[in-house]
C-alpha cells in the first residue's frame, strides 16, 4: 500500500482516515504523508471556529510525532 501511496497525486488523495471524537479532539485513525507514502497514527483538532485544523502524526505514542497546523483556505 505505502509504494503506491508515495507517487499518488494530492488532489483527491485522502489524507486522513476516518478520525473518530474523543472530547475536543479526532483520534484513533490514520494519516497518509503524501510526500513519502508513510501512514501514522493521528490526532486532530479543529480550531478557530473550524478554520483551523492542528494535526498530529505520530509512531505508537503522541510523543513520538510532528505536528502541524492546517488552515482553510476560502
Amino acid at each position: 500500500m505505502r509504494g503506491a501511496l508515495k507517487n499518488a497525486p494530492v488532489i483527491g488523495l485522502p489524507i486522513l482516515s476516518g478520525p473518530k471524537k474523543d472530547g475536543a479532539e479526532y483520534t484513533g485513525r490514520r494519516i497518509i504523508d503524501p510526500d513519502n507514502g508513510k501512514v501514522y497514527s493521528s490526532k486532530v483538532q479543529l480550531t478557530n471556529g473550524g478554520k483551523k485544523l492542528n494535526v498530529r502524526g505520530y509512531i505508537g505514542v503522541s510523543m513520538l510525532g510532528r505536528s502541524q497546523i492546517w488552515e482553510r483556505q476560502e
